[in-house]
Protein backbone atom coordinates (compact mmCIF):
# COMPACT_ATOMS: atom_id res chain seq x y z
CA UNK A 1 0.00 0.00 0.00
CA UNK A 2 1.10 3.42 -1.14
CA UNK A 3 2.14 5.44 2.08
CA UNK A 4 2.43 9.29 2.32
CA UNK A 5 5.93 10.31 1.56
CA UNK A 6 5.66 8.64 -1.44
CA UNK A 7 3.79 11.68 -2.52
CA UNK A 8 6.50 13.88 -1.42
CA UNK A 9 7.34 15.25 -5.01
CA UNK A 10 4.14 15.37 -6.17
CA UNK A 11 2.74 18.65 -7.78
CA UNK A 12 1.32 21.46 -6.19
CA UNK A 13 -2.03 21.04 -7.15
CA UNK A 14 -1.73 17.41 -6.34
CA UNK A 15 -1.36 18.26 -2.58
CA UNK A 16 -3.81 20.56 -2.11
CA UNK A 17 -6.12 18.79 -3.13
CA UNK A 18 -5.10 15.68 -0.45
CA UNK A 19 -5.10 18.65 1.76
CA UNK A 20 -8.51 19.77 0.75
CA UNK A 21 -9.79 15.97 1.46
CA UNK A 22 -7.76 15.62 4.16
CA UNK A 23 -9.39 18.51 6.04
CA UNK A 24 -12.90 17.83 5.05
CA UNK A 25 -13.21 14.61 6.75
CA UNK A 26 -14.08 14.50 10.26
CA UNK A 27 -12.26 11.32 11.17
CA UNK A 28 -8.75 12.72 11.39
CA UNK A 29 -5.67 11.62 9.39
CA UNK A 30 -5.93 8.51 6.63
CA UNK A 31 -3.39 6.96 4.71
CA UNK A 32 -3.55 8.26 0.21
CA UNK A 33 -5.09 4.98 -0.67
CA UNK A 34 -8.33 5.88 1.22
CA UNK A 35 -8.44 9.08 -0.25
CA UNK A 36 -7.63 7.93 -3.74
CA UNK A 37 -11.15 6.51 -3.93
CA UNK A 38 -14.48 9.02 -4.09
CA UNK A 39 -16.43 9.93 -0.76
CA UNK A 40 -19.48 10.55 0.01
CA UNK A 41 -21.84 10.99 3.23
CA UNK A 42 -25.16 9.19 3.09
CA UNK A 43 -27.94 11.81 4.07
CA UNK A 44 -30.55 10.38 7.41
CA UNK A 45 -33.69 12.24 7.64
CA UNK A 46 -34.35 12.10 11.62
CA UNK A 47 -31.56 9.65 13.22
CA UNK A 48 -28.91 11.35 14.78
CA UNK A 49 -26.13 8.78 16.61
CA UNK A 50 -24.94 7.36 13.70
CA UNK A 51 -23.52 8.62 10.36
CA UNK A 52 -22.93 6.71 7.10
CA UNK A 53 -19.78 7.90 4.84
CA UNK A 54 -18.79 5.59 1.44
CA UNK A 55 -15.40 5.48 0.46
CA UNK A 56 -15.32 3.82 -2.48
CA UNK A 57 -16.45 0.49 -2.41
CA UNK A 58 -16.17 0.69 1.25
CA UNK A 59 -18.38 2.09 4.14
CA UNK A 60 -17.48 3.83 6.92
CA UNK A 61 -20.39 3.69 9.90
CA UNK A 62 -19.68 5.59 13.03
CA UNK A 63 -22.03 5.05 15.94
CA UNK A 64 -21.49 8.99 17.30
CA UNK A 65 -23.30 8.22 21.17
CA UNK A 66 -22.67 4.70 22.21
CA UNK A 67 -24.36 5.67 25.31
CA UNK A 68 -26.06 8.40 27.42
CA UNK A 69 -23.16 10.87 27.93
CA UNK A 70 -20.84 9.24 26.05
CA UNK A 71 -17.84 11.91 24.83
CA UNK A 72 -16.84 9.39 21.90
CA UNK A 73 -18.13 7.03 19.65
CA UNK A 74 -16.69 4.03 17.45
CA UNK A 75 -16.43 3.86 13.68
CA UNK A 76 -17.01 0.68 11.67
CA UNK A 77 -15.26 0.08 8.06
CA UNK A 78 -17.42 -2.29 6.17
CA UNK A 79 -16.06 -4.02 3.25
CA UNK A 80 -16.92 -6.67 0.72
CA UNK A 81 -13.17 -7.31 -0.60
CA UNK A 82 -10.98 -7.35 2.70
CA UNK A 83 -7.57 -7.49 -0.08
CA UNK A 84 -8.96 -4.14 -0.96
CA UNK A 85 -9.30 -2.01 2.17
CA UNK A 86 -8.39 1.71 2.91
CA UNK A 87 -6.29 2.57 5.50
CA UNK A 88 -8.34 3.64 8.59
CA UNK A 89 -7.39 5.58 12.04
CA UNK A 90 -6.33 2.77 14.84
CA UNK A 91 -9.21 1.36 16.71
CA UNK A 92 -11.18 1.32 13.40
CA UNK A 93 -13.15 -2.37 13.12
CA UNK A 94 -13.16 -3.77 9.90
CA UNK A 95 -16.16 -6.33 9.22
CA UNK A 96 -16.63 -8.13 5.66
CA UNK A 97 -20.28 -7.94 4.43
CA UNK A 98 -22.65 -9.36 3.80
CA UNK A 99 -22.69 -11.24 7.50
CA UNK A 100 -23.69 -14.42 7.08
CA UNK A 101 -24.83 -15.10 10.86
CA UNK A 102 -25.59 -12.80 13.46
CA UNK A 103 -26.11 -12.38 17.53
CA UNK A 104 -28.11 -9.60 18.61
CA UNK A 105 -28.96 -8.42 22.41
CA UNK A 106 -32.21 -6.47 22.08
CA UNK A 107 -35.72 -7.48 21.03
CA UNK A 108 -35.44 -4.09 19.11
CA UNK A 109 -33.17 -6.10 16.99
CA UNK A 110 -35.22 -8.58 16.00
CA UNK A 111 -37.85 -6.95 13.13
CA UNK A 112 -35.21 -5.43 11.69
CA UNK A 113 -33.73 -8.36 10.74
CA UNK A 114 -37.40 -10.07 9.77
CA UNK A 115 -37.91 -6.64 7.40
CA UNK A 116 -35.04 -7.19 6.21
CA UNK A 117 -35.57 -10.68 5.06
CA UNK A 118 -32.56 -11.90 7.21
CA UNK A 119 -34.66 -13.94 10.18
CA UNK A 120 -32.26 -16.51 9.24
CA UNK A 121 -29.11 -15.20 9.98
CA UNK A 122 -30.01 -14.89 13.34
CA UNK A 123 -27.98 -18.08 15.53
CA UNK A 124 -28.33 -16.53 19.04
CA UNK A 125 -29.83 -14.67 21.67
CA UNK A 126 -30.16 -14.00 25.31
CA UNK A 127 -33.21 -14.95 27.01
CA UNK A 128 -35.27 -16.39 23.72
CA UNK A 129 -38.45 -16.09 25.49
CA UNK A 130 -38.31 -12.12 25.46
CA UNK A 131 -38.79 -12.68 21.59
CA UNK A 132 -42.36 -12.41 20.23
CA UNK A 133 -41.21 -12.29 16.46
CA UNK A 134 -43.97 -15.15 15.09
CA UNK A 135 -41.05 -15.70 12.57
CA UNK A 136 -38.09 -15.83 14.56
CA UNK A 137 -40.33 -18.00 17.32
CA UNK A 138 -40.77 -20.78 14.53
CA UNK A 139 -36.76 -20.15 13.82
CA UNK A 140 -36.30 -20.71 17.98
CA UNK A 141 -38.78 -23.26 18.11
CA UNK A 142 -36.85 -25.46 15.20
CA UNK A 143 -34.09 -25.49 17.56
CA UNK A 144 -31.73 -22.31 14.78
CA UNK A 145 -31.02 -20.17 17.54
CA UNK A 146 -28.98 -20.77 20.62
CA UNK A 147 -30.09 -19.61 24.23
CA UNK A 148 -27.12 -17.54 25.41
CA UNK A 149 -28.13 -16.87 29.11
CA UNK A 150 -28.80 -13.11 30.51
CA UNK A 151 -27.99 -10.20 28.20
CA UNK A 152 -25.15 -9.19 30.49
CA UNK A 153 -23.80 -12.21 31.39
CA UNK A 154 -23.60 -14.01 28.08
CA UNK A 155 -22.33 -17.67 27.53
CA UNK A 156 -19.23 -16.99 26.03
CA UNK A 157 -18.01 -20.74 25.62
CA UNK A 158 -21.70 -20.76 23.47
CA UNK A 159 -20.64 -17.88 21.51
CA UNK A 160 -17.09 -19.04 20.76
CA UNK A 161 -18.65 -22.55 19.45
CA UNK A 162 -21.65 -20.41 17.65
CA UNK A 163 -18.79 -18.07 15.83
CA UNK A 164 -21.19 -15.75 14.27
CA UNK A 165 -19.83 -13.29 11.73
CA UNK A 166 -21.42 -10.43 14.05
CA UNK A 167 -22.64 -9.24 17.50
CA UNK A 168 -24.74 -6.30 17.47
CA UNK A 169 -24.69 -5.33 21.25
CA UNK A 170 -26.04 -2.15 23.28
CA UNK A 171 -24.79 -0.07 25.92
CA UNK A 172 -26.23 1.53 28.87
CA UNK A 173 -23.46 3.02 31.04
CA UNK A 174 -20.36 2.24 28.77
CA UNK A 175 -19.28 -0.75 30.31
CA UNK A 176 -17.61 -2.53 27.42
CA UNK A 177 -15.92 -5.22 29.63
CA UNK A 178 -18.35 -8.26 28.13
CA UNK A 179 -18.20 -6.74 24.53
CA UNK A 180 -14.03 -6.75 24.78
CA UNK A 181 -13.79 -10.41 25.93
CA UNK A 182 -16.13 -11.26 22.93
CA UNK A 183 -13.17 -9.33 20.47
CA UNK A 184 -10.72 -11.27 22.21
CA UNK A 185 -12.26 -14.41 20.77
CA UNK A 186 -11.93 -12.72 17.43
CA UNK A 187 -16.05 -11.80 17.51
CA UNK A 188 -16.46 -8.25 15.81
CA UNK A 189 -18.92 -6.60 18.04
CA UNK A 190 -20.80 -3.09 16.82
CA UNK A 191 -22.85 -1.08 19.10
CA UNK A 192 -26.51 -0.15 18.47
CA UNK A 193 -27.91 2.85 19.89
CA UNK A 194 -30.97 3.08 18.68
CA UNK A 195 -32.90 3.78 22.24
CA UNK A 196 -30.97 7.44 22.40
CA UNK A 197 -32.87 8.71 19.67
CA UNK A 198 -35.38 11.49 20.91
CA UNK A 199 -37.57 11.49 17.59
CA UNK A 200 -39.65 8.15 16.92
CA UNK A 201 -38.38 8.31 13.27
CA UNK A 202 -34.51 8.51 14.52
CA UNK A 203 -35.72 5.40 16.36
CA UNK A 204 -36.93 3.61 12.79
CA UNK A 205 -34.37 4.70 10.88
CA UNK A 206 -31.74 2.32 12.89
CA UNK A 207 -32.93 -0.02 10.28
CA UNK A 208 -30.14 1.64 7.71
CA UNK A 209 -27.81 0.74 10.11
CA UNK A 210 -28.75 -2.85 10.57
CA UNK A 211 -29.19 -3.30 7.11
CA UNK A 212 -25.54 -2.30 6.42
CA UNK A 213 -24.01 -4.91 7.87
CA UNK A 214 -26.35 -7.44 4.84
CA UNK A 215 -25.38 -4.83 2.29
CA UNK A 216 -29.22 -4.36 2.14
CA UNK A 217 -29.44 0.08 2.61
CA UNK A 218 -31.21 0.47 -0.51
CA UNK A 219 -33.99 -1.91 0.61
CA UNK A 220 -33.92 -0.47 3.69
CA UNK A 221 -34.48 2.80 2.54
CA UNK A 222 -37.70 1.95 1.54
CA UNK A 223 -38.86 -0.17 4.40
CA UNK A 224 -38.85 3.55 5.97
CA UNK A 225 -40.03 5.62 3.45
CA UNK A 226 -43.07 3.63 4.24
CA UNK A 227 -42.78 3.55 7.61
CA UNK A 228 -42.24 7.76 7.54
CA UNK A 229 -45.23 8.18 5.17
CA UNK A 230 -47.61 6.54 7.56
CA UNK A 231 -46.40 8.18 10.53
CA UNK A 232 -46.43 11.93 9.14
CA UNK A 233 -49.97 10.99 7.50
CA UNK A 234 -51.37 10.45 10.90
CA UNK A 235 -49.07 12.89 12.66
CA UNK A 236 -50.80 15.54 9.80
CA UNK A 237 -54.43 14.65 10.61
CA UNK A 238 -53.92 15.10 14.58
CA UNK A 239 -52.23 18.46 14.26
CA UNK A 240 -56.07 19.38 12.65
CA UNK A 241 -57.54 18.67 16.40
CA UNK A 242 -58.43 21.98 18.23
CA UNK A 243 -59.09 20.08 21.53
CA UNK A 244 -55.71 18.46 23.09
CA UNK A 245 -56.38 16.08 25.51
CA UNK A 246 -54.11 16.15 28.55
CA UNK A 247 -52.01 12.79 28.92
CA UNK A 248 -50.06 11.35 32.41
CA UNK A 249 -47.83 8.19 31.86
CA UNK A 250 -46.03 5.94 33.69
CA UNK A 251 -46.57 4.44 37.34
CA UNK A 252 -44.48 4.31 41.02
CA UNK A 253 -41.66 2.01 40.83
CA UNK A 254 -40.41 1.25 44.53
CA UNK A 255 -40.46 5.17 45.93
CA UNK A 256 -40.57 7.11 42.98
CA UNK A 257 -43.09 7.52 39.59
CA UNK A 258 -41.14 7.27 36.59
CA UNK A 259 -42.56 8.85 33.44
CA UNK A 260 -41.28 10.52 30.13
CA UNK A 261 -38.89 13.41 29.74
CA UNK A 262 -39.94 16.22 27.88
CA UNK A 263 -37.75 15.23 25.64
CA UNK A 264 -38.11 11.56 25.30
CA UNK A 265 -39.09 10.23 22.17
CA UNK A 266 -42.93 9.21 24.19
CA UNK A 267 -43.45 12.85 24.76
CA UNK A 268 -42.94 13.61 21.16
CA UNK A 269 -45.43 10.70 20.13
CA UNK A 270 -47.95 12.51 22.34
CA UNK A 271 -47.38 15.93 21.01
CA UNK A 272 -47.61 14.01 17.39
CA UNK A 273 -50.97 12.47 18.30
CA UNK A 274 -52.27 15.85 19.18
CA UNK A 275 -51.98 15.53 22.81
CA UNK A 276 -50.95 17.91 25.92
CA UNK A 277 -48.20 16.01 27.27
CA UNK A 278 -47.94 17.28 31.22
CA UNK A 279 -43.94 17.10 31.15
CA UNK A 280 -43.65 18.28 27.96
CA UNK A 281 -41.23 21.52 29.24
CA UNK A 282 -38.86 19.07 30.80
CA UNK A 283 -36.00 18.90 28.86
CA UNK A 284 -34.58 15.38 29.86
CA UNK A 285 -34.47 12.57 26.87
CA UNK A 286 -34.18 9.56 29.31
CA UNK A 287 -37.49 8.83 32.15
CA UNK A 288 -38.03 11.48 35.01
CA UNK A 289 -37.85 10.11 38.74
CA UNK A 290 -41.03 11.99 40.64
CA UNK A 291 -42.32 11.99 44.12
CA UNK A 292 -45.67 10.65 44.11
CA UNK A 293 -47.20 13.57 45.37
CA UNK A 294 -45.46 15.78 42.91
CA UNK A 295 -47.21 13.72 39.91
CA UNK A 296 -50.70 14.23 41.57
CA UNK A 297 -50.88 17.41 42.08
CA UNK A 298 -49.84 17.90 38.50
CA UNK A 299 -51.66 15.35 36.27
CA UNK A 300 -54.66 13.97 38.74
CA UNK A 301 -57.09 16.01 36.90
CA UNK A 302 -55.70 14.59 33.29
CA UNK A 303 -57.54 13.25 30.60
CA UNK A 304 -55.55 10.34 29.61
CA UNK A 305 -53.13 8.06 31.61
CA UNK A 306 -51.06 6.34 29.05
CA UNK A 307 -48.63 3.40 29.71
CA UNK A 308 -48.87 1.68 33.20
CA UNK A 309 -45.64 -0.91 32.53
CA UNK A 310 -47.82 -4.77 32.86
CA UNK A 311 -50.99 -4.33 34.47
CA UNK A 312 -53.82 -5.97 33.05
CA UNK A 313 -56.74 -4.29 35.02
CA UNK A 314 -57.87 -1.17 37.07
CA UNK A 315 -58.73 -3.26 39.85
CA UNK A 316 -54.30 -4.74 39.77
CA UNK A 317 -53.73 -1.38 39.77
CA UNK A 318 -55.34 -0.37 42.76
CA UNK A 319 -54.35 -3.08 44.54
CA UNK A 320 -50.91 -2.11 44.01
CA UNK A 321 -50.96 1.42 45.16
CA UNK A 322 -54.68 2.07 46.24
CA UNK A 323 -53.62 6.12 45.83
CA UNK A 324 -54.22 5.37 41.71
CA UNK A 325 -57.71 5.42 42.00
CA UNK A 326 -57.80 9.00 43.03
CA UNK A 327 -56.67 10.32 39.66
CA UNK A 328 -59.43 11.38 37.26
CA UNK A 329 -58.10 9.36 34.34
CA UNK A 330 -58.42 6.07 36.60
CA UNK A 331 -62.09 7.20 37.69
CA UNK A 332 -62.96 7.70 34.46
CA UNK A 333 -61.89 4.64 32.89
CA UNK A 334 -59.49 6.03 30.41
CA UNK A 335 -56.21 4.48 31.38
CA UNK A 336 -53.97 2.23 28.87
CA UNK A 337 -51.51 -0.14 28.40
CA UNK A 338 -49.37 -1.22 26.05
CA UNK A 339 -49.57 -4.68 26.35
CA UNK A 340 -52.57 -5.83 24.10
CA UNK A 341 -49.87 -8.33 22.15
CA UNK A 342 -47.76 -10.46 24.10
CA UNK A 343 -45.59 -13.42 22.18
CA UNK A 344 -46.33 -17.17 23.03
CA UNK A 345 -43.87 -17.14 26.00
CA UNK A 346 -44.50 -13.43 27.00
CA UNK A 347 -42.48 -11.49 25.13
CA UNK A 348 -44.46 -7.92 24.51
CA UNK A 349 -44.63 -7.15 20.54
CA UNK A 350 -45.05 -3.33 21.74
CA UNK A 351 -41.53 -3.47 23.21
CA UNK A 352 -39.68 -5.47 20.28
CA UNK A 353 -41.51 -3.92 17.45
CA UNK A 354 -42.24 -0.60 18.28
CA UNK A 355 -39.08 1.22 17.67
CA UNK A 356 -39.26 -0.19 14.15
CA UNK A 357 -42.85 1.12 13.88
CA UNK A 358 -43.60 4.34 15.24
CA UNK A 359 -46.57 4.54 12.71
CA UNK A 360 -48.43 2.32 14.42
CA UNK A 361 -48.21 3.51 17.65
CA UNK A 362 -49.21 6.69 16.82
CA UNK A 363 -52.13 5.46 15.70
CA UNK A 364 -53.08 3.88 18.81
CA UNK A 365 -52.60 7.19 20.34
CA UNK A 366 -54.28 9.04 17.87
CA UNK A 367 -57.26 6.66 17.96
CA UNK A 368 -57.26 6.76 21.93
CA UNK A 369 -57.32 11.33 22.08
CA UNK A 370 -59.59 11.68 18.99
CA UNK A 371 -61.11 8.52 18.06
CA UNK A 372 -63.40 10.18 15.51
CA UNK A 373 -60.30 10.97 13.31
CA UNK A 374 -59.49 7.18 12.91
CA UNK A 375 -62.89 5.73 12.68
CA UNK A 376 -62.15 2.57 11.29
CA UNK A 377 -58.96 1.88 13.41
CA UNK A 378 -58.73 -0.87 15.91
CA UNK A 379 -55.84 -0.18 18.84
CA UNK A 380 -52.19 -2.49 18.22
CA UNK A 381 -50.17 -2.19 20.52
CA UNK A 382 -52.24 -0.60 23.04
CA UNK A 383 -55.43 -1.55 25.16
CA UNK A 384 -57.73 0.08 27.55
CA UNK A 385 -58.15 -1.25 31.42
CA UNK A 386 -61.61 -2.76 32.36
Amino acid sequence: MLRLHTFACMRNVMLCLILSLLFSCSEGKRSHDAYAQDTSTIPLRYAEGFTITKIGDATQVTVRYPYQGATSGHTYLLVKDEDNVPDVPAGTAVIKIPIKSIVCTSTTHIPMLDYLGETNKLTGFPTLDYVSSPAMRARIDSGKVQELGVDKSINLEILAALRPDLVMGYSLTGDYGQFRKMEELGIPVVLNAEYLEKHPLGRAEWIKFVALFFDKLEKADSIFSSIEKAYNETRMLAAQVKERPTVLSGIVYGDAWFLPGGKNYAARLFEDAGCQYLWADDSSNGFMQLSFESVYAKAHAADLWIGVASFTSLEEMQKADKRYAGFNAFKRGEVYTYNARLGLKGGNEYLELGYLRPDIILKDLVKIAHPRILPDYRLYFHKKLE
